[in-house]
């Protein structure tokens, strides 16, 4: 399976010279319906909460962001419900430093990025990929038996210990898609 992940960011025909006759598939919060479906800001709803058992989310980045914890802020339960795919980010500007993420809306532990990226955002986004979104992956795996597969991103980033740019959820889905899912 030849799946490559690449910046949204470049030109189309930038990316289709780079890699003629590939299948181009944007898997971003902007891309068109279905491939949207594979965002981890798509409201997909009925996602668990790690470490908190019975509550559910709409998306993944609901969780993310509902878990961080900043100076000024802790959690923020309402994350979980937004349908909109919009208003889901807490930021440093805002909130202040960010100090870690806590296990599970009632918990007192904070975990740190890599952790909190391996014990919240990997369970979480799997699970949707598991469970939400069969019919996609289906398609992008005969698309990726039948020549290469080009996932566009916003980032590229699929190494769990690389905290120095933002997890790419493209990079997910190749790892899911070839099953070398990170642990």
């Amino acid at each position: 399976m030849g799946i490559e992940v690449v910046s949204r960011r470049r030109s189309a025909p930038a990316v289709a010279a780079a890699f003629p006759g590939a299948a181009i598939v944007d898997v971003t919060s902007k891309a068109a319906h279905p491939w949207v479906r594979l965002s981890p800001f798509y409201p997909h709803g009925g996602i668990p909460v790690p470490f908190t058992p019975g509550a559910e989310a709409q998306s993944v980045e609901g969780i993310w962001q509902a878990l961080k914890v900043f100076d000024t802020a802790d959690v923020d339960p309402a994350k979980l419900t937004l349908t909109t795919m919009a208003g889901l980010k807490r930021t440093t500007r805002r909130f202040g430093p960010v100090h870690g993420h806590r296990a599970g809306l009632h918990g007192e532990t904070l975990l740190d990025y890599e952790t909190a990226r391996r014990r919240i955002y990997l369970p979480s986004y799997h699970w949707v990929l598991t469970h939400r979104t069969e019919p996609e992956l289906a398609e992008l795996r005969a698309l990726a038996a039948s020549g290469p597969l080009v996932l566009l991103d916003y980032t590229t980033n699929g190494d769990v210990t690389d905290l120095s740019t933002p997890l790419s959820h493209a990079a997910l889905i190749r790892h899911h898609l070839e099953e070398t899912w990170p642990t």
